[in-house]
């Protein structure tokens, strides 16, 4: 028997409670953050591909899935593909007017028709600026709720090659009030584009009905480094492993393939 993979997991939970929109989006954000493989319809040229669009009652469908595996067994033979995180096949998609349907054939699928697509890629695309401030506004995290360390261990699960780690801490504001704040230490030059908008993924598809995380980035030697090490909370970012041979190589989130 197969091992159900995490996206498996994710689709089962929001099967179970389907009144409950936290689980929707929680499988959408898993959803993002997985490597997809998505099939074309013939050999990608250089940076161009040209995905397998198939017709149904719904709109106009393209496919993904979460294994090789899956995709040889729907075609029955190999077939062409792109390998992608799911957040760059959404940009990939936005403004197409595609729907995508997700590991068909397997028990788990699903299947997201156009206005849901644009919605997802919607819902991705913003992330925050990163916040300036005063180590004497830091505080400890206190109570975090599970559901948001959850998004934070998904979304952030392959960063470890963007920034080594990252520390979770309370924050006060000088106008009053409080709020949490994620702080990257050494973040790899030209990485926090990326990096803030894994936070604002991670924040949207948690489920939590209101929160907010503000985001900044800091030296291994500043005095932010200092406070943080006292009162935060520290994530070690793990590295991604060595990638799965593959005949069509994974596309960064920033620089998704070009339709043709």
């Amino acid at each position: 028997m197969t091992e159900p993979t995490p996206l498996d997991r994710a689709h089962a939970a929001m099967a179970a409670a389907p009144d409950d929109p936290a689980a929707r989006l929680r499988y959408l954000g898993l959803l993002a953050a997985s490597e997809l493989v998505l099939l074309l319809d013939r050999e990608a040229e250089e940076d161009r591909i040209v995905p397998a669009v198939f017709p149904l009652d719904e709109g106009r469908f393209v496919l993904a899935f979460d294994r090789e595996t899956r995709l040889t067994a729907f075609t029955g033979a190999p077939a062409p593909y792109a390998a992608m995180p799911g957040r760059a096949l959404a940009d990939l998609l936005a403004g197409q007017g595609l729907g995508l349907a997700v590991n068909p054939g397997a028990a788990a699928h699903d299947l997201l028709p156009p206005d849901a697509v644009a919605w997802w890629a919607e819902t991705l695309a913003p992330a925050p600026a990163p916040l300036q401030l005063d180590p004497e506004a830091l505080t400890a995290p206190g109570a975090l709720p599970e559901a948001l360390l959850a998004a934070l261990d998904c979304h952030l699960a392959k960063a470890g090659a963007l920034a080594p780690r990252a520390w979770l801490a309370g924050i006060r504001y000088a106008g009053g009030g409080s709020g949490l704040l994620l702080a990257f230490e050494e973040a790899r030059p030209g990485a926090e584009a990326a990096l803030a908008r894994l936070v604002a993924e991670a924040l949207r598809f948690s489920g939590l009905e209101a929160g907010a995380l503000d985001v900044t980035f800091i030296a291994r030697d500043g005095k932010l480094a200092g406070a943080l090490a006292r009162r935060g909370l520290r994530i070690d970012l793990a590295a991604p492993g060595p990638a799965a041979a593959a005949p069509r190589p994974a596309r960064a989130a920033d620089a998704p393939p070009r339709l043709r």
